[in-house]
């Protein structure tokens, strides 16, 4: 299954996904065609786990429809270095365990060294053999226990908390930018915009800013390179980032598509969201509005795994689309692109800004910052 699949196609990998949509409710009549009514599946299925709704069968759908197969209880869960446990299993066991008041850090899906200690320390509260393991005793116990618990979002409350005693200086702080090499599209406008370049000179212009307000900053990669997501994200986690900004450039086959949309991390159908990271992409996205004519597309939660499997709050910003000649036009503007850099800049202080010290959306300026003692 490493191969993208196309409508049309007939195999027994289709099979597989279709079955595993029927049971997921997406389906009502398993086949092994890729025919309309599995693409309107797929586009489902995408839409409730956070993906993006093409239903296009690739490699990131694949994965997360084998995590979609499992349910807690299905398997063994345990801590495995070398070959990590990911699933919808381990979701689940991750939001129980939070709501007991256990720590396992952020619900994603992924069985790591955090969850680890939280099974163990639960298994320690009710008296099962402390083994990190979530095999049949610690489920049993981890049920009875869920089902007399009610109230509260732990995890919500620890991120606010986490974050509200940060300081308002941005001196010290470590913030990672991530510049897009292209992805999927080509990367380049009709008139010669190159993506790569664009994001890259715009994350230069965010680290000069930064580098002078105190601020270490991480670029993912340097202006010829480009690092698969798995070692940016592995950048940004090996940093221990109090920020994540990941810039690309969109792009579609109607050029009439245009404007900003800002990403943070969330799924809807678990009802779980970074708190930080939704307050953080409504900053970025109201200060880039109100500051450029970019067109509102407001902002969105996904399970990217840029967001998803990154530690520190992230967002990713799509700053208008090469397709639509007029957003190629204004990123193509070495003017346009400091515009879009000061609101970024703005964005990010407002996030440790207490209530009584913001200020209303496109109104803040770097020379307050100053004023404020926030900047030296």
């Amino acid at each position: 299954m490493s191969d993208q699949l196309n409508p049309g196609d007939r195999s027994d990998a289709i099979a597989l996904i279709a079955n595993t949509l029927t049971r997921l409710g997406f389906l009502t009549t398993p086949s092994d065609l890729f025919d309309e009514n599995l693409t309107q599946g797929v586009k489902a299925f995408q839409q409730e786990r956070g993906l993006t709704s093409t239903g296009v069968i690739n490699e990131i759908t694949k994965r997360a429809l084998e995590e979609a197969r499992f349910k807690l209880g299905d398997r063994v869960l345990s801590f495995n270095p070398a070959a990590l446990i990911r699933g919808d299993d381990v979701s689940n066991l991750q939001q129980r365990l939070i709501q007991l008041g256990f720590n396992c850090g952020k619900i994603d899906g992924v069985f790591g060294s955090k969850t680890e200690v939280a099974v163990k320390e639960f298994q320690k509260s009710v008296g099962v053999f402390v083994d990190g393991k979530c095999g049949p005793s610690t489920l049993i116990a981890l049920m009875r226990l869920v089902k007399t618990v009610s109230g509260g979002a732990p995890g919500v409350l620890r991120e606010s908390a986490k974050h509200a005693v940060r300081s308002p200086a941005l001196a010290n702080k470590v913030i990672v930018i991530d510049p897009s090499w292209g992805g999927e599209f080509t990367g380049e406008s009709s008139n010669g915009v190159v993506e790569s370049e664009i994001v890259f000179d715009l994350a230069q212009r965010l680290e000069g800013r930064l580098l002078a307000l105190g601020v270490n900053v991480v670029l993912t990669r340097s202006a010829k390179n480009s690092p698969l997501e798995k070692e940016r994200i592995e950048t940004a986690n090996s940093v221990n980032a109090d920020l994540v900004i990941a810039l690309k450039v969109d792009s579609y086959k109607n050029e009439k598509a245009s404007g900003v949309a800002t990403y943070y991390y969330g799924r809807d159908d678990k009802k779980i969201h970074s708190v930080v990271g939704e307050r953080f992409a409504n900053l970025m996205q109201r200060e880039i509005c109100a500051r450029t004519d970019l067109l509102n597309c407001r902002t969105h939660a996904k399970s990217w795994d840029l967001l998803r499997l990154t530690v520190a709050p992230t967002v990713r910003v799509d700053l208008g689309y090469l397709s639509n000649p007029q957003d190629a036009k204004r990123l193509s503007d070495p003017a346009f692109r400091d515009q879009l850099a000061e609101a970024m800049i703005v964005a990010i202080q407002r996030l440790y800004l207490s209530a009584e010290d913001d200020a209303k959306t496109g109104t803040l300026r770097i020379s307050d910052l100053r004023r404020a003692g926030i900047r030296n």
